[in-house]
């Protein structure tokens, strides 16, 4: 007997959140609504989700409206990051509406007296023989959606599919333009007061007095609202709130604050601590080779700032034992269930809105500003406080991107091939995201008079791709290694997720290494590295960039040539870079050239968009951006201290798609992080003839490097 296949699964996000109603409305001005969890922070989701649910139902994708995520009607889809809303929230959207589709045909056949194989849908008018018609707007009060969704559907095949696939413009776009009222920054509310939070410029310190009586006279004040350590401001006005603010920093007196670590020897700093250490993945070479020779290597990337052109902005409103929250976080419910923690609410009694903020790279200050925002409404007497945080707030205050070293060991053997690979890291944790624990994981809540401790970020599952060890198992069809995290047990500057969490990192480290290593060889590096791969797919992106990129063009002084290479936590977008870079005065990133496979891109328009966006974010990183501090203190608290890439200079971006329908979609955003940042600085060797291994690539950096080598 033959086993019967197994029951169709519905997606994750789906079986979490079956019922349909809580992501499809048929509205009576003859709209649909989609509800997803997942959150627009500049991706473009909103756009991609819109497609892949104007295609299952055959609707024209000027029909979908788009609801921001709320705690009080979305589905809970957790936290928008990594690159996972098209795999968790699309797969879950594309079976709804194909199930919403097959019970509104039903419906019509029954309705019309035709077998439902005999209908078609366009632009919701279903219509079959005879000119029999009806639509989902008519038969929308027949159907109840309140049920859970059942697999049974079919979504469509991908050769039929009209909609998705195709590059349209992004949805959110025009309003952004035009200036109308999206971002949360530029949305007032009515009746609405405006506040700031004190805060030391020491890390870690304590307010041990406060006299507030200057900022008591500001015209426009309202409140002071104090907690502990916690204080803020509540104006009439935003003018008023900065300038009590700063009449309350002239009477704050604060407690001695804690060492941070030496900024010019990271690496000694992440070595010395206290980790917890796991060994990440081995392989034990089948038949193993005499080893000839072996090179170690150390490579460091510094503490990032999330940097957003805005700084983080929130709203709150209390009405009795009740709060409702407009934030930019990216996890509504997750930042729900920190702040009943701190708040000693039910979370029924608490309401998250999203609504846009600027650009969004991991967790950033969003989470922060809200509980800001609530604690000072709570002296606003039910008017609405905004809170928005300074530049120097988001700089020194908000979570950072954490530093690595990460040491690479390669055995070859007489003829320069690889025989053993042993890959270490050492890292703080790379999240500390609210939601995921029992004591809450935002900024004022370790403030308060009976404070939380400060979390001591942890690192994902591997199974989620990891943290610090993301991407850290070569793709390659090495013989052996062995792979290790150490992970800081102690925290003196605050990380948390920034975007690829250690992939960026561990990227630049290993294809780092095999540039040298091809380049001791004497060995093409896209040759080097196809003849170490068995995916089709890792091969087929890196001949496409080699392809388009005219490799290897003929060598010119002062410039140089450089490829990159990774598969997103090696389940996700494939994507390969070629940098050229000019190394006369300063490191000048003149053009990047990509290839990216994403499987089925739902709108390849898109896509580019976040491999561009991603490619000249690298760029900044890997030339440009590094967190500065002394003992005591953040000092890159300006664009003038923490300086990133200008519009002068952002090189010319290409990037070529490659199309797989047939393949399950996964996300693009974070895909070109570090095969950009390894191919500038293979480029940097190529030009000048000096491995760089400590980001950013400065001039400091190259002085140092070349008096290394000499």
């Amino acid at each position: 007997m033959s086993t019967p296949p197994p029951a169709p699964q519905l997606p994750p996000s789906l079986a979490a959140n079956p019922r349909l109603s809580s992501w499809v409305k048929f509205t009576p001005d003859g709209c649909v609504a989609i509800s997803p969890g997942k959150v627009e922070i500049g991706q473009g989701i909103v756009t991609a989700l819109a497609q892949i649910a104007a295609d299952e139902l055959d609707v024209d994708i000027g029909r979908i409206a788009m609801i921001r995520a709320s705690t009080a009607a979305s589905p809970n889809e957790g936290v928008t990051s990594g690159s996972l809303s098209i795999q968790q929230s699309g797969r879950a959207l594309r079976q709804i509406c194909a199930e919403v589709r097959r019970l509104f045909l039903a419906a019509a056949s029954e309705r019309l007296g035709v077998e439902a194989s005999t209908l078609e849908i366009d632009d919701g008018t279903m219509y079959g023989p005879g000119n029999v018609r009806t639509s989902y707007w008519e038969l929308a009060d027949e159907i109840s959606l309140d049920r859970s969704a059942t697999a049974e559907a079919a979504a469509k095949p991908a050769a039929t599919r009209s909609v998705a696939g195709q590059s349209i413009q992004r949805i959110d776009i025009p309003d952004k333009v035009f200036a109308r009222p999206r971002f949360i920054h530029d949305t007032p509310l009515a009746n609405m007061l405006h506040g700031r939070v004190l805060r030391p410029e020491v890390s870690g310190a304590k307010l041990v007095a406060l006299d507030e009586a200057a900022a008591r006279t500001v015209a426009g004040f309202v409140a002071i609202v104090r907690d502990g350590s916690f204080v803020g401001v509540v104006s009439e006005t935003e003018d008023g709130a900065e300038a009590a603010l700063k009449a309350l920093r002239r009477g704050a007196t604060w407690s001695a604050g804690e060492p941070l670590p030496n900024e010019d020897d990271l690496a000694a700093f992440l070595k010395g601590q206290p980790v917890e250490t796991r060994v990440i993945d081995t392989k034990t070479a089948a038949a193993p080779k005499q080893v000839a020779r072996t090179i170690r290597r150390q490579y460091t990337r510094p503490y990032i700032a999330h940097a957003s052109i805005a700084p983080s902005c929130a709203m709150a409103q209390w009405e009795e034992n009740r709060v409702r929250v407009w934030t930019h976080s990216q996890g509504v419910y997750m930042l729900r269930a920190d702040l009943a923690i701190v708040l000693k609410l039910p979370v029924e009694s608490i309401t998250v809105e999203h609504m846009e903020g600027a650009g969004c790279y991991g967790h950033n200050a969003a989470d922060d500003v809200a509980l800001d925002a609530v604690l000072l409404a709570k002296g606003a007497g039910g008017r609405p406080v905004r809170v928005q945080w300074s530049r120097h707030d988001e700089m020194s205050h908000a979570p950072l991107g954490a530093a690595m070293a990460i040491e690479i060991e390669v055995d070859l053997d007489a003829h320069g091939e690889i025989v053993g690979w042993r890959h270490r890291i050492w890292s703080n944790g790379h999240t500390a995201r609210p939601g995921r624990a029992t004591q809450p994981a935002l900024l004022a809540a370790t403030e308060l008079a009976t404070p939380y401790p400060r979390l001591i970020s942890s690192d994902p599952p591997a199974a989620n791709g990891g943290g610090s060890d993301r991407n850290s198992v070569p793709l390659y069809d090495l013989p052996a290694w062995t792979i290790e995290s150490h992970r800081l047990l102690t925290m003196p500057i605050r990380t948390s997720a920034l975007r690829t969490l250690g992939a960026q990192g561990n990227v630049f480290a290993i294809e780092s290494m095999l540039d040298e290593i091809a380049s001791i060889r004497g060995e093409d590096p896209v040759q080097f590295r196809l003849r170490h791969l068995r995916d089709e797919r890792a091969k087929d992106v890196i001949r496409a960039v080699a392809k388009r990129a005219g490799w290897k063009p003929e060598k010119k002084a002062g410039i140089g040539y450089g490829l990159g290479f990774a598969r997103y936590k090696n389940t996700g977008a494939y994507c390969a870079a070629i940098a050229e870079i000019e190394g006369e005065a300063d490191i000048r990133a003149k053009r990047l050239t990509l290839a990216v496979d994403v499987g089925e891109a739902i709108n390849p328009d898109g896509v580019i968009n976040q491999i561009e966006g991603g490619a000249v974010q690298a760029t900044s990183w890997v030339l440009k951006e590094r967190v500065r501090f002394d003992r005591t203190r953040i000092t890159s608290t300006s664009w003038t201290d923490y300086p990133i890439l200008t519009f002068s200079e952002v090189p010319a971006v290409d990037v070529e798609v490659i199309l797989r329908p047939e393949i399950a979609p996964v996300g693009a955003g974070e895909a070109a992080h570090g095969p950009v940042t390894a191919a500038i600085a293979n480029a940097v060797f190529d030009c000048l003839g000096i491995r760089v291994r400590d980001l950013p690539i400065t001039r400091e950096r190259l002085i140092a490097a070349m008096e290394l080598a000499s």
